[in-house]
């Protein structure tokens, strides 16, 4: 592997936005959330370890979750919104697998699927054509790995978003992250605390667009070079650095449509040569949505059977903005030894 020593690396992320807020939860004002498990084999009735496990919703085919099967083929999914659902699974060697449409809601909220079975594909041993592809989810020592753009689902959505379909990851209203059902998990851009938290952490995910990210590392276990500031797990986002050398670029435009439209786009640019190595990017958008929440309250007298009145709640606030983010840094290589691994 090749090794670069970096002398000075400068990171400038500036953000700004207007508002941020998310919304989860059901419209009678009642959260849900629901608990998915289950188990994948193969034809030969073996386990299949490492298989990507994808939930998406019934009614757009959207993706809500990401997984892998752990060495026994189970997998699970906590914190699901209520709604209907259906898994897919996919593993080398073998033919996409599907489960029953699942419905969660307040009287069905743990599901447990009957085992899924993997049919292996038949290869034949003339005509094979080898390819490189990055899966989209890696499993390593300690660690989850998400590659941002092996997944076309991917395209168009924010950091934030991404984070609540990785493995293990939750966001709740207010934008705190939690692996695992730990709070507190410290988050790395480029290997580099943020030092946010909240609501300003969960505005600057809001404003990296997935385009930007070219790699997820979660790390539920962190190493020992973390301290105690880690014990509730790490995630670091990496960022899209060139390799190539001279100047080198991508730009991105992308178009939303929901009962309101999205827009984003923003241009990464890098120049490389021997010694140096210069990034930046820009990236902006707009973002708006709404929250329906109904209350109904009934009140009772002493008895706690006798009705005394009742209440009718409506509320639907609407919320819209525009964001801005701006990042440039620098690597300086000096020692020949490590050009000469270049």
């Amino acid at each position: 592997m090749k090794k670069i020593l970096t002398l000075l690396t400068v990171v400038l992320s500036l953000s700004f936005f207007s508002h941020a807020q998310l919304n989860n939860g059901s419209e009678n004002g009642i959260i849900v959330k629901g608990k998915i498990s289950g188990t994948v084999i193969d034809g030969n009735t073996r386990t299949i370890e490492s298989a990507t496990i994808t939930l998406l919703r019934v009614k757009d085919s959207s993706v809500a979750k990401m997984s892998v099967a752990d060495k026994s083929g189970k997998f699970e999914f906590e914190n699901i919104a209520e709604g209907k659902y259906i898994v897919s699974i996919t593993a080398v060697g073998h033919e996409k697998g599907f489960s029953e449409t699942i419905d969660i809601n307040a009287s069905n909220l743990a599901v447990a699927l009957k085992t899924i079975e993997l049919v292996p594909q038949t290869k034949a041993i003339s005509g094979v054509t080898v390819t490189s592809k990055k899966p989209f989810i890696e499993q390593k020592a300690g660690k989850t790995i998400i590659n941002v753009e092996a997944s076309p689902t991917n395209s168009g959505i924010n950091a934030l978003e991404l984070l609540e379909k990785s493995p293990g990851v939750s966001v709740d209203n207010d934008g705190n992250i939690s692996l695992k059902g730990k709070q507190g998990v410290m988050i790395l851009v480029d290997g580099k605390p943020t030092y946010m938290s909240g609501a300003d952490l969960a505005a600057l995910l809001k404003n990296m667009q997935s385009s930007s990210l070219e790699q997820i590392e979660i790390m539920t276990n962190p190493p020992a070079k973390y301290d105690a500031a880690g014990n509730s797990g790490i995630i670091n986002i990496k960022t899209k650095k060139g390799i190539v050398k001279g100047m080198n670029g991508t730009a991105n435009l992308g178009y939303t449509q929901g009962l309101y439209g999205r827009v984003n786009g923003g241009v990464n640019l890098n120049y490389r040569n021997n010694k140096l190595n210069l990034f930046g990017g820009y990236n902006a958008g707009t973002w708006e949505g709404y929250n329906n929440l109904l209350i109904d309250r009934n009140f009772y007298e002493a008895d706690k059977l006798t009705l005394k009145g009742s209440s009718d709640q409506v509320s639907r606030p609407h919320f819209k903005g525009k964001y801005h983010n701006v990042k440039a840094g620098m690597d300086y290589i000096f020692l020949k030894r490590m050009l000469q691994e270049l």
